[in-house]
């Protein structure tokens, strides 16, 4: 006697915290981790609480529940603000409509039944479609989404249509005009549209693997490109080598007739001038660590043949627990918006300070400003370059690379001139 309702509690609740913490995993792929165990414990316990709540065609639970979901994603996800709000609308709209579905099913299926049995057949319906639907988004979503505020912007857009035609069904429900006939009416609709508000939610999950990925090749690209101006300032280095040790013995044949003639003073001059040799001085040494030198000695000889001038203080050690590449992107990327941002100003100079202390590197670049700058409509700066589709994605890729490793990036402009300012947390990021 005591046995069966055990089991029937069991049942109950066990579908509700097994389903939570499947689905609770399922949306840290998709944001990535929450790094607070109460806020994940929060998170967790409303998709439970998503799972075992009565929402079927026409009750009004569906859309009391929205602002909660949204609030809750938005406070206890993980990623941007942006992302949160977002990701929460999709699965809201992928797990609300089922939930609809399987209650407004076994309602009518288990009508002469105790409350209890259609609660409990309902959360293994419901626990059933939420265990498919767990695997295939890890299949479509390998990796947590980074995605641009625009991006972000147009998928949420996106979503409003499911998410409007699955609270429409809570809005506008059975059982408000009194008549059966009209009451099967709106559950045919329903059954009809809500499966493919899910399926669109899952779409739109799909398609944030998909553009996510196109936005990492994106930024390899860009570093490729990066990589590709280290790895040529080496190779042109190692060819003046080559050449200078091809041309070692006519310089030594050249020295030796000087000094014979008794010409000290061009043999002095001449010695100077080989002294001088890029292939023996090397490219110019800014710090000692050799992904900063070799791009800022690459940048350097821009902004000369820009007409600018450069200043850098910069003091790195010559090994830090940023990657090159990463190195790379943000020096090569502030300084050629810099380059581009100087041009036509009167003040021709680019400083640039960097320097690692205390756990933090930062790095600021300062500029005057040619021409005035433009924001676009979220908020970033515009290139004034003119094939904008090819170019203005340095500022994006910096922002990226400060918030993957913690860190921030502030840009402005005002009075005529523009700073960009990093600081990056090293020591593995903490």
């Amino acid at each position: 006697m005591i046995v069966l309702p055990v089991w029937k509690e069991l049942l109950q609740w066990g579908p509700l915290l097994l389903g939570g913490a499947a689905m609770g995993s399922t949306v840290e792929r998709v944001l990535g981790p929450c790094r607070s165990w109460p806020r994940r414990g929060a998170l967790y316990l409303l998709l439970g609480f998503t799972l075992g709540l009565p929402a079927w065609v026409g009750d009004h639970n569906p859309i009391l529940l929205f602002l909660p979901f949204l609030t809750v994603f938005l406070l206890c996800g993980g990623g941007r603000p942006q992302a949160r709000l977002v990701a929460g609308g999709i699965f809201y709209t992928l797990l609300v409509p089922i939930g609809m579905m399987a209650d407004t099913v076994l309602k009518q299926a288990i009508n002469s039944v105790s409350h209890n049995g259609e609660r409990v057949g309902s959360n293994l319906v419901k626990l059933v479609c939420w265990a498919v639907l767990v695997p295939v988004i890890w299949k479509l979503v390998r990796r947590p989404v980074r995605l641009s505020s625009r991006l972000w912007k147009l998928l949420g857009g996106l979503t409003l249509a499911p998410l409007m035609a699955t609270l429409s069904f809570s809005l506008w429900g059975t059982g408000m005009v009194g008549d059966e006939l009209v009451d099967h009416f709106v559950e045919g609709i329903a059954y009809t549209i809500l499966p493919f508000a899910s399926l669109s939610a899952l779409a739109l999950l799909a398609a944030l693997a998909v553009l996510s990925r196109h936005e990492e090749l994106e930024e390899e690209n860009r570093l490729a490109g990066l990589r590709e101006v280290y790895y040529q300032g080496l190779r042109q280095e190692q060819a003046q080598v080559r050449a200078l040790r091809h041309d070692m013995r006519n310089h030594l044949s050249a020295l030796l007739g000087l000094l014979e003639r008794g010409s000290w003073e061009e043999a002095e001059r001449y010695l100077r001038q080989l002294g001088g040799s890029p292939a023996l001085t090397g490219h110019r040494r800014f710090c000692g660590n050799e992904t900063v030198d070799v791009v800022l000695a690459s940048k350097a000889a821009a902004l000369e043949e820009a007409g600018l001038t450069g200043e850098f203080q910069v003091s790195l050690p010559e090994q830090t627990d940023i990657p090159a590449p990463e190195l790379c992107a943000l020096l090569g990327n502030a300084l050629d918006n810099a380059i581009e941002g100087a041009a036509g100003a009167e003040d021709r100079t680019v400083r640039l300070r960097a320097r690692a202390d205390k756990g933090l590197l930062m790095l600021r670049v300062e500029n005057a400003l040619g021409r005035p700058v433009k924001r676009g409509p979220d908020g970033a700066f515009v290139t004034t370059k003119g094939e904008r589709e090819a170019h203005g994605f340095g500022l994006a890729g910096m922002e990226e690379i400060a918030r993957r490793r913690g860190g921030s990036l502030e840009a402005k402009a005002e009075g005529g001139r523009f700073q960009l300012t990093v600081c990056l947390p090293l020591d593995g990021g903490n």
